[in-house]
Order: C-alpha cells, then structure tokens, then sequence
C-alpha cells in the first residue's frame, strides 16, 4: 500500500495525458469505421520492394483522394488506404482494379477490404452501443456484488483499466476497428476478475481481522491472491506471447492490445483498486454497519 503515493500520481498522469492525446489525434479508425478500401500488399522478391515514397506517390496519383500508405513489418509489407468513392461498390471496385494493375508486378496482394459508408456508419453505432452497455452492466454487477465501498473502488479501476487501454491506442496507432471492441470488452472482462478475486479476499479478512489496521489488511489481502494472480497472469501473457509472434497478421493487432492489457489489469488491481479503498474509508463504513447491526440485535433483544 505505501506504493499508492507512487501509482496514483502516475496513473492520473497518464490518464490526464491520454485524454489531451485523444483530443488532439483521436483513435486510428480502421475501414470497418471509416469506410473505403484497404490493401495489404507483400514484395514479391527483395528486388522489387518499392520504398514507401514510391508507393505513396502513384496511388495518389490515381486520383481517388488523399490516400494513406504505411509500411508494417521487417519484410516491406505495404498497406494503402484509400478514401470511400462516390458510385457504390463498383466504384470502390475500380479502386481495387487500379492498384493490382500499377502494383501487381512487384507486389501479391494479402488483403483487400472494402466497406461502404452505409455500413461503416451501422459499425459505429453498433460498436458504440455494444461497449456501453457492456461496461454499464459491469459495473452494475460490481456495484451489486460488493458493499458500496469495495464497488466504488473496484469501478475506479475499471474505468482506469479502460482508459489505459484506449490510451495503449492512441499512443502506438494501432488499427481501431471491430477486432478492437472485442478486445476492449476482453480486457474489461479481465479487469473484473481480477478485481472480484482480490475483493472477496479483501471483504472475507474485514469481517475476520476486525482490529486489524487498514493498511496492513489490504497488503495481507493483495499477498495472499498473489500468487493465483501470478500464476494467471503469466500464462494467459504466454499465450498471448504466442499469438503475437506466430498468429499472423490477422489477429497480431488484438494480441498486442490484449497483451497490454494484462499488465494494466493486473497493475490496476493491486495498486489502483485496493488503494483506493484507503482513501474512501472501508474500515470505517465496516464498523458502522456493525455498529447498526448490533444496536438492531440489542433493540431485537429488549
């Protein structure tokens, strides 16, 4: 508990940071959001690998708009983004037409997407209410599953789990598209349980260590759930190790986040949530209840 002066402070940095971040370059929207076409395109030999300038040039040369070009990975890999036509589906087509046949003699196409705006409006608001009204019903599970002290604290470090994420976002640009609400939702999933155990340990030593300092409570609350927390931790960060390096590129973006993901959970429990419990008085507020439930057994007894 004596790192809280450490991790609060830090934490409220960065979350004062993430929100000026965001306000000022918001979230890298992938096609499921923003709508268009996207390509991913592989060098078919060393030899051909066109720099990024290169690439950059001819496609705006197309005329279709400012298009964005990015390099990803150690191999040349190129992905080319370009805006949504006005026409529908066949002229997002003749965008895809155009860019095999400038770039299909040095390149093989690895992905192609293509999202409307029709559609892409509907992701929005479909992934937006999604997130919601997941982490209102979070929350309101924590707020039933606790007394009101311990879901005060386990809320705040929910939200701080969220916004770290998002942060994890707006920092190293990653893609944000339907595969990032998913994870999103994951690493809130992965927050509660993390807090639930920790929390049970915590509310079953108030009720056993009535005299107990705070403080020293907490910290024999967070060393006993230390090692299952370990143990949980590490192999579900094994894994996700795995997924990163041989998922593919497919799911690598979501294996970063959910990799991230794992340590804010896990930082946030221990050092966020519990602390917290600190500053809003549990003891206190345990001993008042007490204190109301003896003087009904006595007022019972007369």
């Amino acid at each position: 508990m004596r790192l809280r002066h450490i991790s609060f402070p830090l934490s409220a940095a960065i979350s004062v940071a993430v929100v000026v971040v965001f306000l000022m370059l918001g979230l890298n929207y992938g096609v499921d959001f923003k709508g268009g076409t996207l390509m991913e395109m592989q060098p078919k030999s060393e030899a051909q690998r066109l720099p990024v300038a290169t690439v950059r040039e001819k496609a705006n040369s197309f005329g279709f708009g400012e298009v964005e070009v990015q390099e990803f990975g150690n191999d040349g890999a190129i992905s080319i983004r370009f805006p949504i036509q006005p026409g529908g589906e066949a002229a997002q087509g003749v965008v895809v037409d155009k860019a095999r046949a400038v770039f299909g003699d040095a390149y093989k196409f690895e992905r192609t997407e293509t999202v409307g705006p029709r559609v892409s409006g509907e992701l929005v608001q479909s992934g937006t209410i999604g997130v919601i009204l997941s982490v209102i019903a979070v929350l309101g599970y924590l707020w039933f599953r606790f007394e009101r002290e311990l879901a005060i604290a386990a809320i705040v470090g929910t939200l701080h789990d969220i916004v770290l994420t998002i942060g994890f976002f707006v920092i190293t640009r990653h893609e944000f598209n339907m595969t990032s609400i998913a994870a999103i939702l994951t690493i809130v999933g992965y927050s509660l349980n993390e807090t639930v155990v920790v929390f049970d340990r915590t509310r079953e030593l108030l009720r056993r260590y009535k005299t107990m300092p705070t403080v020293e409570l907490l910290n024999l609350s967070i060393n006993t759930t230390m090692s299952r927390t370990a143990i949980t931790s590490m192999t579900t960060i094994l894994s996700l190790v795995a997924l990163v390096w041989f998922g593919g590129r497919a799911i690598e973006g979501f294996a970063q986040v959910m990799l991230a993901g794992v340590f804010i959970c896990t930082y946030s429990a221990i050092l966020i949530s519990s602390p917290t419990l600190i500053y809003i008085g549990v003891r206190s507020s345990q001993r008042r209840s007490e204190a109301r439930d003896g003087g009904q057994v006595a007022q019972a007894t007369k």
